[in-house]
């Protein structure tokens, strides 16, 4: 028998550890499915713990920025830390081996550049990409990091993630570029998340278009984006929403991926 670090007496062992770890483990897993922040009170009733237990256990959190306070409130969301493992854990997921087949077919078929992004804390990374074999064609670089209210990788993530993200990448794209249209912005987020794939044209006026559509782990968390990206003159239907055999083979490519994660 252990001493508990969370109660200050000896922990009871439990089939997965001592019971301390399992209620912090607990804790964990209650703010990864929840689409909103979370408080003591609402953390000890879904969990059916004490409201002191809660209280200490989001503290030890909070001091390694596992978990940090939401401003002017009493709730808490996911911190920076966490981001970190998740970084970690994709190093170490053989995501882009499941979706490599995927992402090569794909590009086989439409001839543009495939890529496979993932979502890192607050922000996306690439992870994997196919070429075009066309002399004119989009690459992008592998590994640094996005913020998820531009670019069609980025919104159809974005779409599928829980009201605060969203607020939160509304406002920092209303800091970049202050005269944007927010309910307009939030209703082509809605289009997106009901379609299930975010389109952009010419968006960060590099002269590049791109369809992507998100994948999901098996509890239906979104997980990231395929994409296929070209030249903005080769996609010049999708302003109309004529493209419908593209945005088709990359709605199953993500679907595929998904599939392949169950």
């Amino acid at each position: 028998m252990s001493t508990d670090p969370i109660r200050g007496e000896a922990a009871r062992e439990t089939p997965g550890g001592t019971e301390s770890a399992d209620r912090v483990a607990d804790v964990l897993l209650l703010f990864a499915r929840s689409e909103d922040p979370l408080g003591v009170s609402r953390i000890a009733r879904d969990l059916a713990l004490s409201k002191a237990v809660v209280h200490r256990i989001l503290q030890s959190l909070s001091s390694r920025s596992l978990v940090q306070p939401v401003p002017g409130g009493s709730s808490y969301v996911l911190g920076p830390a966490a981001a970190g493992l998740a970084a970690r854990a994709w190093s170490q997921l053989d995501v882009r081996s499941v979706a490599s087949p995927v992402l090569r077919k794909l590009r086989d078929a439409t001839r543009e550049t495939t890529t496979l992004s993932v979502l890192v804390g607050d922000q996306r990374i690439y992870l994997d990409q196919f070429e075009s074999p066309q002399e004119i064609k989009m690459v992008v670089e592998i590994g640094p990091r996005f913020p998820l209210h531009s670019g069609a990788s980025s919104r159809a993530i974005l779409a599928h993630l829980p009201q605060p993200l969203i607020d939160e990448a509304v406002r920092q794209l209303v800091a970049l570029k202050p005269d944007t249209d927010v309910e307009a912005y939030l209703a082509d987020l809605a289009i997106s998340r009901e379609r299930g794939y975010a389109v952009s044209l010419n968006e960060r006026n590099t002269g590049a278009a791109s369809i992507a559509a998100p994948f999901f782990d098996v509890a239906g968390n979104v997980l990231g984006s395929v994409s296929s990206s070209g030249p903005v003159f080769r996609y010049a239907d999708l302003a109309d929403g004529a493209d419908e055999r593209q945005t088709r083979l990359v709605v199953e490519a993500a679907n595929d991926i998904t599939d392949r994660l169950r």
